[in-house]
């Protein structure tokens, strides 16, 4: 017998990164190859980006997919939002020239806030919520703060992409494949001042530091790289990450779903690792049962990990403040 269609609900469904993702969500990558979705596909309430909304549609429906089992399209959250058993939160307002990050946090916290009282409202009672728009962890935080019935463990953001990016450089350094790198995680913020552990990975079984062979270039080179490989795609491309964004995307929910898989997520800190008890940070978790998790803290930090995780909590913590009026 067919398995019962899981509802996703994609919030940015026509810009690129979400564009990217559904293909791949559709053909299987995220959910399994014999787990039917239907897609619930949400944009602003523009015409013109309901139209190319609807030419994506278009698109997905010219693939054939064989557990694509329906589509919805919606610029109205509390009809995008129903019964959606997982919600991705794609779509933000992106910076603009001149544009204050206090400023961006704010405009997007207002977006935020409405997403997330439509998902409490009308989402199914199992429902999981994955922020990837940008600022991802804060915008988790204010969409949680909405929450009346689901409870904020089931609110997370994505830092995978952090994750993918560390994995590769100091693969690449190494001269190791990418798939030999264990046990390097995210801690922090989303941001440039995100922790990428090195200090508790291995690479082929060696520890990272023994295998790179120098501890100066992990401090003074693999930690900027990883933070800032976002800024350097936009230089070299003059867009921001699209492609490694949705691949990330794929990956942060399919290990989410995945009972056992441990990897980096933004999730409500609970005081762990030294951060502040009410914002979200990125740290390692075990995935459980439903889509569940729970943190893996047996991590013993160093003082140089200290300090990083401290400057990453700081931050976290001035944009918590920043939009503490839309938190209540």
């Amino acid at each position: 017998m067919s398995k019962t269609p899981i509802r996703v609900a994609v919030t940015g469904a026509a810009g690129n990164v979400g564009y990217a993702a559904l293909f791949r969500i559709a053909a299987g990558e995220m959910f399994g190859p014999d787990q039917p979705v239907i897609l619930q596909l949400i944009e602003i309430p523009v015409e013109a980006v309901q139209k190319a909304l609807k030419g994506v549609a278009m698109e997905l429906e010219d693939c054939a997919f064989p557990l694509l089992a329906g589509m919805e399209l919606s610029g109205d959250p509390k009809v995008g939002f129903r019964d959606a058993d997982w919600c991705l939160l794609v779509g933000s307002k992106p910076r603009g020239p001149g544009m204050e990050r206090a400023d961006l946090l704010k405009d997007n916290g207002r977006i935020f806030i409405e997403q997330g009282k439509a998902i409490d409202e009308v989402a199914s009672d199992d429902a999981r919520v994955c922020v990837v728009g940008n600022p991802c962890n804060t915008n988790c935080m204010i969409a949680a703060a909405q929450a009346k019935r689901l409870p904020r463990e089931r609110f997370t953001a994505m830092v995978r992409l952090d994750q993918n990016r560390a994995h590769s450089i100091i693969a690449a350094k190494a001269g190791a494949p990418v798939a030999e790198v264990k046990d390097l995680y995210i801690y922090g913020n989303h941001s440039p001042t995100m922790f990428a552990d090195f200090t508790h990975a291995t690479i082929g079984g060696r520890a990272a530091a023994d295998a790179v062979g120098d501890r100066g270039w992990l401090e003074n080179e693999f930690l900027p790289a990883v933070g800032g490989r976002g800024g350097a795609i936009v230089q070299a491309r003059g867009v921001s990450s699209a492609g490694s964004a949705a691949a990330a995307v794929i990956d942060y929910v399919r290990d989410l779903a995945t009972p056992g898989a441990v990897h980096s997520v933004a999730v409500h800190s609970e005081g762990r690792y030294g951060f502040a008890q009410d914002v979200w940070a990125g740290m390692p978790v075990r995935s459980t049962a439903g889509g569940g998790y729970e943190a893996v803290e047996s991590f013993t930090m160093d003082a140089f990990s200290k300090g990083r995780l401290a400057k990453t909590n700081d931050e976290l913590v001035s944009e918590r403040d920043t939009v503490k009026e839309l938190i209540g």
